[in-house]
């Protein structure tokens, strides 16, 4: 059984900048993509980043810039550092890994930014 667990999200103020963490645990072999999407209410889900197991990245438009993810194959966890956040980053953000051509998500976690 995997499981992601997110942490980091909060309420921040536009301009500031938060950092939300995924880690993964349970019985898995190795972890291929991770990454890090977002819904707010009414919308579908969207692919903000994702980043491979050799560490290539790849970003939303509009996100690139100002969000970066990173991850720690010791510890089966990726990172999100975002900065310069608009109000219109606010959203529950979910984490997403790739393991044995399965996908798995978190829980959410919510990010607030207000103007």
């Amino acid at each position: 059984q995997v499981q992601l667990v997110e942490s980091g999200g909060g309420l921040v103020q536009a301009g500031g900048s938060l950092r939300l963490s995924c880690a993964a645990s349970g019985t898995m072999n190795s972890i291929n993509a991770m990454g890090w999407y977002r819904q707010t209410p009414g919308k579908q889900r969207e692919w903000v980043a994702h980043i491979t197991s050799s560490g290539r990245t790849n970003y939303a438009d509009s996100v690139r810039g100002r969000f970066t993810i990173s991850r720690d194959n010791a510890k089966n966890t990726v990172y999100l550092q975002m900065n310069s956040l608009k109000p219109e980053d606010t959203a529950v953000y979910y984490c997403n890994a790739i393991i044995t051509g399965r996908s798995y998500w978190g829980q959410g976690t919510q990010v607030t930014v207000s103007s």
